[in-house]
């Protein structure tokens, strides 16, 4: 009997226990979400990168709807899926995003215009499989421009107009790419002049990654003092924030922000996610053995870091212009399949079921 009565009063307190638990998270966290644009409406947009799928996908479309002001299309308007032939353009999956965008009152930016990776090997090639010249190179590139540009000028406010330029090994400055092989610096300059030239209302981004290690970010700086030194019509600097759990620090990312800001130059946070897996450049495969799990610790320290990252971004209100996550959940991200393909990764504010994780709480609570 003694027995029977210790368990009915253990189950009793674990109830008990359950439901103050229970309170407690109710208490923290709301049962009505507010959306992401909403909390910071005060502060700069809130925008997601989207691709025409997860627009006809109604539970993404709605948390899209509910959370961003601000879409930006993942693949759709870079250069390989947007223009594969010279006298070729596929417009379809581009027109999608910019269509919901206007039919909802979204911004869109536009990403982008000129990069060394998803470009169409006719560009850079002539009919007999040899490098074009810097003239032929110039001219496609304009009418390229021209081209995307036009047809939704006035429609996309800002444009990731050069990607990824600065090199990889920290002893170069520009990645000695076909666009630098057979244009030198040039392809830079003449990308935003005749973005400039397409529609000169456009919000023009030099767009890069690994921006607050303080080797890169001293040739992102070199290279950008020099735009605007010589009146080249940037108007921004897109730090792309492919973060992890120990990376940036505070201070990295405020150094970062003011001395770009220094230049008179917007920032905007074009591509963010937090990793739980450290940086890694190289792709690779799944090691045996390798976790996938997002355990409670990794959600602690994420959440903590996002935290981190957003108290920054808002003290810089009045220099960042706005804020994009790279995708819109952890159902499907780009991290799924680089650098490790098949590891699953956990980088964003909602969870594979569209929920807030206990980042999102973070984000959102100040």
């Amino acid at each position: 009997m003694n027995k029977t009565f210790r368990l009915i009063k253990f189950l009793l307190c674990a109830a008990v226990c359950l439901q103050s638990n229970n309170a407690l998270k109710a208490q923290s966290h709301p049962a009505e979400v507010k959306g992401l644009k909403d909390v910071y409406a005060s502060y700069f947009p809130m925008g997601v990168a989207v691709s025409p799928r997860s627009l006809n996908d109604t539970a993404q479309a709605a948390l899209i709807l509910k959370n961003f002001n601000s879409l930006t299309p993942e693949n759709a308007m870079k250069m390989g899926p947007i223009h594969p032939e010279e006298n070729r353009y596929y417009w379809k999956d581009a027109d999608a995003i910019v269509a919901f965008a206007q039919a909802h009152g979204l911004k869109v930016r536009g990403h982008n215009l000129c990069w060394h990776e998803q470009t169409p090997k006719w560009l850079f090639y002539d009919k007999d499989g040899k490098l074009v010249t810097k003239a032929v190179l110039l001219k496609r590139l304009k009418n390229h421009i021209d081209s995307v540009v036009g047809r939704y000028k006035g429609k996309i406010y800002a444009w990731d107009v050069v990607n990824e330029a600065i090199d990889d090994n920290s002893t170069k400055f520009l990645r000695n790419s076909l666009w630098y092989k057979i244009c030198g610096d040039e392809f830079i300059v003449k990308a935003f002049e005749y973005a400039h030239a397409a529609d000169p209302q456009a919000v023009l981004f030099y767009n890069d990654y690994n921006t607050e290690r303080p080797e890169k970010r001293e040739r992102v700086y070199k290279l950008l003092k020099m735009l605007v030194d010589t009146k080249v019509p940037v108007n921004g600097v897109g730090l792309q924030a492919h973060w992890s759990l120990n990376e940036p620090t505070q201070q990295d990312l405020m150094t970062t922000i003011q001395k770009f800001a220094s230049l008179g130059l917007k920032v905007q946070i074009t591509e963010l996610d937090i990793s739980v897996y450290p940086w890694e450049k190289e792709p690779r495969s799944l090691r045996p053995g390798e976790s996938s799990e997002f355990t409670p610790e990794k959600e602690e320290q994420q959440a903590k870091q996002y935290a981190m990252v957003f108290n920054v971004f808002r003290k810089f209100k009045n220099v960042i212009t706005g804020v994009t996550f790279w995708n819109i959940s952890d159902k499907y991200t780009w991290l799924d399949t680089y650098p490790v393909n098949g590891r699953k990764n956990y980088p964003l504010l909602f969870d594979q079921n569209l929920q807030p994780k206990e980042a999102y709480w973070q984000v959102v609570k100040f």
